[in-house]
């Protein structure tokens, strides 16, 4: 582990699930096992038993997978700091922001859990109501997109839905009009264009229902100053206020999640280490391309934690 070195916590968001998720340290931790219970609490169903053994149709639905996501990351995250891992900061990709911003102390595990949990309900909500489509432009400049996705404008509203490092952006809206932009897309350069396989248009219009959803419960829930920097996905900028930072989680449901900014922007301000806290692996990848110099590393298990924190015999013991 590189102690010296200036180190953001970076949290995944959704398409990183996987069957099995979780149950190595739910099998270890007495913590994980209480996070869990509290998770199954808040959802109303046994989330533990969709992480651990799926079926994966089951996970991969936006409702489960967003609570599944962030309850994982939050317990690993939970115990990085209970063995004082040192971190200078955080940010997450989309759903991700809100593990960024408990990690940050923002809100309490079991707020933030009710938030993602009406999210991502509301979510798979719009997005059968306003069904969309969504698709990976490879190699590409981000203003070729922007011109595809312009000139796709007479078969519908498209938009870039995610900008996740150097050749890998992600464009979001209706469908035809999505079709007509991967077409074009691919007559300006892109080396592959992928439509992907998404229950809904996200970060685009067609999730303006959700976000009135989450924007009737996001004032009930209590919000704190960050304890340290969070950088946000609408932005790409450091948030500071409550009120600044509701308004961003609200926002980023149409607007695009600015992931490769933000990476950019943190290694400006002095990152030198990315650890992607939450299952898979995906951070990882985008951060490796954006710039190969920083330290990345991941905790997603068991071996990850050993890995990064060695003797884990002080959690395991916990009562």
């Amino acid at each position: 582990m590189e102690t010296d070195l200036k180190t953001a916590l970076v949290f995944p968001g959704q398409a990183s699930q996987y069957v099995g998720m979780g149950r190595d340290i739910y099998n270890v931790f007495p913590l994980a096992k209480k996070m869990f219970k509290k998770a199954n609490e808040i959802v109303g169903y046994d989330l533990a038993d969709k992480c651990f053994n799926g079926p994966l149709s089951d996970l991969t639905q936006t409702h489960i997978t967003q609570p599944a996501i962030y309850t994982i990351s939050s317990i690993l995250f939970s115990l990085l700091k209970r063995l004082n891992f040192p971190y200078h900061g955080t940010a997450g990709h989309s759903l991700g922001e809100y593990s960024a911003l408990f990690a940050a102390g923002v809100f309490s595990f079991e707020d933030g859990l009710h938030l993602v949990d009406i999210r991502g309900k509301a979510m798979e909500a719009a997005g059968e109501q306003n069904p969309g489509a969504m698709a990976a432009i490879l190699k590409l400049d981000r203003e070729k997109i922007e011109e595809a996705c312009q000139r796709a404008s007479d078969y519908g509203r498209v938009q870039i839905a995610n900008i996740n490092s150097p050749g890998q952006i992600v464009i979001s809206g209706e469908f035809e009009a999505v079709q007509v932009a991967m077409k074009i897309a691919k007559e300006l350069g892109a080396s592959r264009v992928i439509q992907l396989d998404v229950s809904g248009a996200f970060h685009s219009h067609l999730m303006a229902q959700a976000r009135k959803e989450l924007e009737k419960v996001i004032y009930d829930i209590p919000f704190h100053t960050p304890q340290i920097p969070v950088y946000c996905n609408v932005n790409a900028k450091i948030v500071t206020t409550p009120d600044e930072i509701r308004k961003n989680l609200i926002d980023q449901l149409e607007n695009p999640v600015l992931f490769m900014d933000e990476i950019n922007q943190m290694i400006l301000d002095g990152f030198e280490q990315f650890v992607e806290v939450g299952p898979g692996q995906v951070l990882q990848g985008l951060i490796h391309r954006i710039n190969p110099d920083v330290v990345v590393k991941g905790v997603s298990s068991y071996p990850d934690l050993q890995n990064l924190l060695g003797d884990l015999s002080e959690l395991e013991n916990e009562n």
